[in-house]
C-alpha cells in the first residue's frame, strides 16, 4: 500500500477501532481479493469487535496498492459510508474499481474457415463428439449399493443408503439480460434435463432453477443451507452459467447470474460447508460446473496414433469455459494443534469443473456440452460399479479425446477433498 493511504489509515485509527463493523466487511475483501480467506479466519479470531476492526486495519496497511480504494468501496457497500468519506477526507483523488471487469474481454481470434453461422456472429465447428455409445434408459427397480464393487481395504465408503440419497439443486442460467454483455447459452437446457434425469436416477431429489440473478443464486444456496440434512448422506450442487476469473484460496472461478454480477465457486461451497451447514458435516457435498467465458482455446499437442482413438463427427459447437484465477494463494495447511475433534472446512467437498483454468470448454446447441455429455454416459454405464472420483477420471480422458475441428481439445478437472470412496445408489 501507498504510505500517503498508509497514513491516512494510522491517523483514523481510532475512528475505524470505534466504529468500524469487520463482520460486514469481509464478503467483500475476500472476493475482491484484499484478503485470504485464511487472513479473515485470523482477524476473526482477534475476538472482540473492536479488536477484529484493529487486527483488520493493521493487516490493511500490508496489501497491495489497490487495496485501500477497494475498501473505500467494502465501506460503501455496507452502508459505511461515513467512514468512507472520513478515510476521503484529505486523502488523493481515489478511483474505486472493481476487481474484475464487469464486461468479459475477449481477445480477437482468427476466424475458422467455416461458412455456416452460430448465434449470428459466431463460426460453427465440426466436433468429434464423445465416443460412448448410448444406452437405453435404466430400468426401475431396487435401489442398491451395486454388487461386484471392488472395495479397497485402506479406504472407507460414505454412508450412501439414505432414501431419498439427498438434495440435488440445479441452478440452469441460459437467457441473459442485454445489459451483462454475455450471450445466451444455446443447448444448456439439454445440459439441464439429462443431469436432472440422471440424478433423480441415482434417487436424489432434484430441483432446478432457470435464469436466476445473482442475489437469487445466494438465495437458493442459503435456502438449500438451511434445510434439515440429518436424514440424507449427500448433496449436490449443479451449476450451468457463463464463468469468469477471480481471485481464491481454494476453489477458483465464478459463475454469472443473468444480471452479469457472478458468485464465486468458493461462496458457492461455504454454503454447505460443515461450518455453515452443521446437518451436512461429514457428508459428502458435491458441485459440477459447467460455466462459459474462457477464452483461451487449447490446441493440445502431437503423440502418437496409438494414444488416441478416433471418435465420430459433429458440428455446430459454441465455447463454454470457465476460467480460473491467476491468484498465488493456495489452501494452507496450519501446523497448529487442535485438541477438539474437528475436520478441516473444506473436508468432504468435491467441485467438478468442465475444462482446465483459463481455457474454453465446448457446447453444442443441438446436444449440450462435451462435459455433461460425457458425464451423463460415465455415471449411466459406470454407478453400479465405480467410485465418484474413478468415474471423473473416466470423464477428463474421454473428453480429452474429443476434438473441434480437429484442432481444439478441452481437459476437465476436480477440486477433491473427499475424505473417503463415493459410490451412487443404483437400480437393478
Amino acid at each position: 500500500m501507498d504510505e500517503t493511504h498508509k497514513k491516512i489509515l494510522q491517523r483514523n485509527r481510532s475512528n475505524l477501532v470505534k466504529d468500524l463493523d469487520p463482520s460486514k466487511l469481509y464478503d467483500g475483501l475476500l472476493e475482491k481479493g484484499i484478503f485470504t480467506q485464511d487472513m479473515i479466519d485470523e482477524i476473526q479470531s482477534a475476538g472482540t469487535r473492536r479488536n477484529q476492526a484493529r487486527q483488520l486495519v493493521r493487516d490493511l496497511e500490508t496489501r497491495g496498492s489497490r487495496a485501500f480504494p477497494l475498501f473505500l468501496e467494502c465501506l460503501q457497500e455496507t452502508g459505511q459510508e461515513s467512514l468512507a468519506e472520513l478515510l476521503q477526507n484529505g486523502a488523493p483523488a481515489v478511483t474505486l474499481q472493481p476487481a474484475t471487469p464487469t464486461q468479459v474481454v475477449r481477445p480477437v481470434i482468427q476466424r475458422l474457415p467455416i461458412t455456416s453461422p452460430v448465434d449470428g456472429n459466431n463460426p460453427s465447428i465440426d466436433v468429434e463428439k464423445p465416443r460412448i455409445p448410448p444406452s437405453s434408459p435404466p430400468g426401475g427397480g431396487k435401489l442398491r449399493p451395486g454388487p461386484g464393487r471392488v472395495r479397497r481395504d485402506s479406504l472407507q465408503s460414505y454412508k450412501m443408503d439414505a432414501s431419498p440419497c439427498g438434495h440435488c439443486l440445479i441452478i440452469n442460467n441460459m437467457e441473459f439480460e442485454p445489459h451483462s454483455m454475455l450471450n445466451n447459452r444455446k443447448g444448456s437446457n439439454i445440459d439441464c434435463e439429462k443431469l436432472e434425469r440422471r440424478f433423480k436416477t441415482l434417487n436424489f431429489v432434484v430441483e432446478v432453477r432457470t435464469n436466476l440473478r445473482q442475489k437469487q443464486i445466494k438465495h437458493e444456496l442459503l435456502t438449500l443451507s438451511k434445510k434439515d440434512h440429518s436424514q440424507y448422506d449427500c448433496c449436490v450442487v449443479i451449476m450451468l452459467s457463463h464463468g469468469t476469473e477471480v481471485n481464491h484460496n481454494r476453489f477458483p472461478g465464478a459463475v454469472y447470474g443473468v444480471d452479469g454480477q457472478y458468485v464465486p465457486v468458493q461462496h458457492i461451497t461455504n454454503y454447505l460447508n460443515g461450518q455453515h451447514c452443521p446437518s451436512l458435516q461429514g457428508k459428502p457435498k458435491l458441485f459440477f460446473i459447467q460455466a462459459c467465458g474462457g477464452d483461451e482455446r487449447d490446441m493440445g499437442f502431437e503423440v502418437s496414433p496409438d494414444e488416441v482413438e478416433p471418435s465420430s463427427g459433429g458440428m455446430d459447437d459454441q465455447t463454454d469455459a470457465i476460467p480460473m484465477s491467476s491468484s498465488s494463494d493456495s489452501l494452507s495447511m496450519s501446523d497448529e494443534p487442535d485438541a477438539r475433534p474437528t475436520l478441516p472446512t473444506p473436508s468432504d467437498i468435491l467441485v467438478s469443473y468442465s475444462t482446465f483454468p483459463g481455457y474454453v470448454s465446448w457446447r453444442e446447441t443441438q446436444s449440450g456440452s462435451w462435459y455433461v455429455q460425457t458425464l451423463d454416459c460415465i455415471l449411466e454405464e459406470n454407478a453400479a460399479t465405480d467410485d465418484l472420483v474413478t468415474m471423473l477420471m473416466m470423464v477428463n480422458n474421454e473428453v480429452s479425446q474429443n476434438s473441434a475441428k480437429g484442432l481444439y481439445k478441452q481437459m476437465p478437472g476436480s477440486f477433491n477433498f473427499l475424505r473417503k470412496l463415493l459410490y451412487f445408489q443404483t437400480q437393478t
